[in-house]
């Protein structure tokens, strides 16, 4: 019989970990878990700095899409980067050879997060950038 590997959760538990009682990702815990301000936040996951200072922006599908989306590809290279702090400043900062140099940042912040996760997942499975 074979086995069959486990894969792990890409979301993991660092995103759950941001998450309040009702599911949604809490702002201004991912601020404070990361060291940062809610505008900077704001301007790490492209969005307008109001949203995290209203509930009801916060709340909306498109904020928290693109909350989720950082969390996820942040979680997704956190072991590999040395913790998540490391993770963060990857994404903030690393050119990514296979997007013209675009950091994962940019490249979410132009609704390509679809196409990060493809690229860790194609990394991971010991492709090429």
């Amino acid at each position: 019989m074979a086995q069959i590997q486990k894969v792990a959760d890409p979301i993991g538990p660092l995103i759950f970990s941001y998450m309040d009682t009702t599911g949604r990702i809490a702002a201004e815990r991912v601020a404070d878990g990361f060291g940062m301000s809610k505008s900077q936040l704001a301007e790490t996951a492209g969005l307008a700095r109001e949203t995290l200072y209203r509930s009801e922006r916060l709340g909306a599908p498109k904020a928290q899409a693109r909350l989720r989306e950082m969390l996820e590809i942040i979680s997704r290279v956190t072991d590999w980067a040395g913790g998540k702090d490391q993770a963060m400043a990857w994404y903030r900062a690393q050119p990514l050879p296979a997007f013209g140099g675009r950091t994962a940042e940019a490249l979410v912040k132009d609704r390509k997060a679809a196409a990060v996760r493809d690229y860790l997942d194609h990394m991971a499975l010991g492709g090429f950038a």
